[in-house]
């Protein structure tokens, strides 16, 4: 392959690259290479620019179809970090075996996602929806649609800021991105605001109540009024910590958790205990 240092890209070829990226990363998926041709689609336009030769654009586009996946937002600073790498190899400015490519790509797409769902899906989205919550309880369409909307506006100029950062440090960005301590401050805090939110939500639609009476000296009491005058809510906490004590315990069992919940409600409610 011969440098040529002419057919550097535009910060329009970044831009486009970054636009297919977010749009198209997910087309085309399949079980045996997952993202794979996406990211090589993704990637063509600038690969077309920056290989004029056919062959060595086959090898580019090949080296890009091997297995690939990770989380679409976060996972942006390794396609920009990848554009960079070939970048450099296509003009001769850095000797770029494929095989570091190839590397860099696989050995890190589970780390990033493992960022970005921790943020995305199982942090920014639950409080999106917990805000909006009741109000689509009510019959607002907009409130149901509004956490969709509220989403896409977050992490759509996540996604642009990573892409860039990574086609602009290369390689190195990913270790910012790992070892950086305001990552882990942003993970930490929207982790912890997370759990208010989720405590907020166990609080208002996991109910449990005990309806069984029992009479002592001629006055009959109610053992549901009895907990609420010493701890109203202990038994929908009870039920909640119960289900994630058995989730640490066994895994990701959601599924039989719910089929335990379902029967253990059955037989109690049956017996008049709950």
């Amino acid at each position: 392959m011969q440098a040529n240092g002419s057919n550097r890209l535009t910060k329009k070829d970044v831009l486009f690259t970054w636009l297919r990226w977010h749009l198209f990363t997910h087309i085309g998926t399949s079980t045996e290479r997952l993202q794979a041709l996406g990211f090589c689609g993704t990637m063509a336009p600038a690969l077309k620019k920056l290989y004029p030769n056919k062959a060595d654009l086959a090898k580019a586009l090949k080296r890009h179809l091997i297995l690939f996946n990770t989380q679409l937002n976060w996972g942006g600073i390794i396609g920009g970090a990848v554009l960079a790498m070939e970048e450099e190899k296509a003009t001769g400015e850095a000797e770029v075996p494929d095989e570091v490519i190839t590397g860099f790509k696989t050995g890190l797409m589970g780390p990033v996602a493992g960022i970005g769902d921790t943020v995305d899906w199982l942090t920014i989205n639950p409080i999106l929806i917990s805000m909006f919550l009741y109000a689509a309880q009510g019959g607002s369409i907009w409130a149901a649609l509004a956490p969709i909307i509220l989403m896409a506006c977050i992490s759509t100029p996540i996604g642009y800021v990573l892409f860039q950062m990574g086609y602009k440090t290369g390689r190195s960005s990913i270790a910012t991105l790992l070892h950086g301590a305001m990552v882990k401050k942003i993970i930490t805090g929207t982790s912890i605001l997370g759990l208010f939110m989720m405590g907020a939500l166990s609080a208002n639609f996991v109910t449990a109540a005990c309806p069984v009476t029992f009479t002592a000296g001629g006055t009959t009491y109610v053992v549901q009024d009895l907990i609420n005058s010493l701890a109203p809510g202990v038994l929908p906490l009870l039920v909640v910590m119960g289900v994630y004590f058995y989730l640490e315990k066994v895994g990701n069992k959601y599924l039989r958790a719910l089929l335990i919940l379902l029967v253990v409600g059955i037989v109690l409610g049956a017996l008049g205990i709950l």
